[in-house]
């Protein structure tokens, strides 16, 4: 393992993240590597680990795991982060970023970065659920809506997303077996036709202050059900983010924050081994 090692500290709306440039000839991160940094308290703490590296098909590569050391296929407020981070490092207003989700587009215009999150999954193999069903009303308490944005969303539609204990309900949905990969959950109530609130769960992570999937998938599931026009606001417990279900894909956007560079020690590394 490398002695040292380069990383950037970033946030969208709160949703935060450890950015390692593996493009500086850094060696394939562990899963324990992973967990240790993801610790709050003996690391460095994030809600998901982005790893930069290069693409012969896009202008950057970025593959995403979560802080207990498993992958994620998509992570929407960290490919903002990194497309920020590269656009302003290049002097450029237009990106592409492959992901496990495929090849995305982000746009830098007035301080505001917008990803292309690509086309909602909304087939129950697509999502990916245990079975065939309709992913509109799930057969669970709550009749909640799945979506696929590369990873699995259950949506709940609330009076009050406020009075929802996440961590006594969430983790048992997340772990549903409807759910072969498991899933990120949302609860959601409707302010208007074009504005919603909404609290979050991820998987692997747990309480996150705002994830950008979820708020795809949310935006999907509620004009799919008739309770909100494609454009909308989502007001999280770290800010607000806007989703546009276009023809061409889920666009997202939303302020990003680059907050410090780092570098781990040696110290830090060895106890790892």
């Amino acid at each position: 393992m490398d002695h040292q090692i380069p990383f950037m500290k970033m946030h969208g709306l709160g949703n935060d993240f450890v950015v390692i440039d593996s493009r500086n000839g850094i060696q394939k991160i562990s899963p324990k590597l992973v967990r240790a940094l993801g610790d709050r308290h003996r690391g460095i703490g994030f809600d998901q680990l982005a790893v930069i590296s290069d693409s012969p098909d896009a202008d950057v590569a970025l593959t995403f795991f979560n802080k207990d050391g498993s992958s994620s296929e998509t992570c929407g407020n960290a490919t903002r982060c990194v497309a920020c981070y590269e656009m302003e490092r290049l002097g450029i207003d237009r990106l592409t970023l492959i992901t496990e989700r495929g090849i995305l587009f982000a746009l830098y215009k007035n301080n505001t970065v917008s990803v292309n999150m690509g086309h909602p999954l909304l087939t129950w193999n697509e999502v990916p659920l245990a079975r065939e069903m309709d992913t509109l009303h799930l057969p669970m308490n709550g009749s909640p809506t799945a979506t696929g944005m590369g990873n699995p969303h259950c949506t709940f539609f609330v009076k009050n997303v406020d009075q929802v204990e996440l961590e006594a309900v969430a983790p048992d949905i997340e772990n549903d077996p409807l759910f072969p990969q498991r899933t990120n959950v949302q609860f959601v109530h409707k302010v208007s036709k074009d504005h919603l609130r909404m609290r979050v769960w991820e998987r692997g992570v747990g309480v996150t202050l705002a994830s950008g999937s979820s708020s795809c998938a949310a935006a999907v599931a509620s004009a799919r059900l008739g309770l909100t026009a494609r454009k909308v606001q989502i007001d999280l417990d770290g800010g607000t983010i806007y989703v546009d279900w276009r023809e061409d894909g889920v666009w997202m956007s939303g302020e990003t924050s680059h907050v410090f560079n780092g570098t781990l020690t040696t110290q830090f590394l060895k106890s790892l081994t």
